[in-house]
């Protein structure tokens, strides 16, 4: 099976993301162009939220390159594993800036945030997270 450019990857989970925050009623807006800090801006019942999508396409993948010093604690973090190998749905771990800080593993030139660290009912499919806070830009 041939895999999807790179951009494609990062724009696949985006859209992903937002088919499943409409489905759950927030109203959605995806900002385009590359190198932005906000992919998504959402809003339900008067809170708004501000999330950054990080995509890979397979779980071969063991995780998303994020560098620590560009975790904004004020946004929220929604990783995606798009099971793209196997044609299955999509798997999302919701998190916040801070669980995105303290899962991410700092290295001199790298940060990765392993799939491991997030398999568990803290951040996988856990979208109830998202109504506990409201983040301003």
């Amino acid at each position: 099976m041939a895999e999807i450019q790179r951009n494609s990857t990062g724009l696949s989970g985006e859209y992903f993301v937002a088919a499943e925050l409409l489905r759950r009623g927030f109203s959605v807006g995806i900002t385009m162009g590359n190198a932005k800090a906000i992919d998504i801006l959402a809003e339900k019942d008067d809170k708004k939220f501000v999330i950054q999508v990080k995509a890979i396409y397979k779980r071969k993948n063991n995780g998303w390159p994020i560098m620590k010093e560009r975790i904004n604690l004020n946004h929220y973090y929604i990783f995606v594993n798009l099971n793209a190998d196997q044609m299955s749905a999509p798997d999302f771990y919701i998190a916040t800036g801070q669980e995105a800080y303290d899962q991410c593993r700092q290295y001199s030139t790298r940060g990765i945030i392993t799939i491991s660290t997030l398999n568990n009912p803290l951040f996988l499919s856990n979208w109830d997270k998202l109504k506990k806070d409201s983040f301003t830009i």
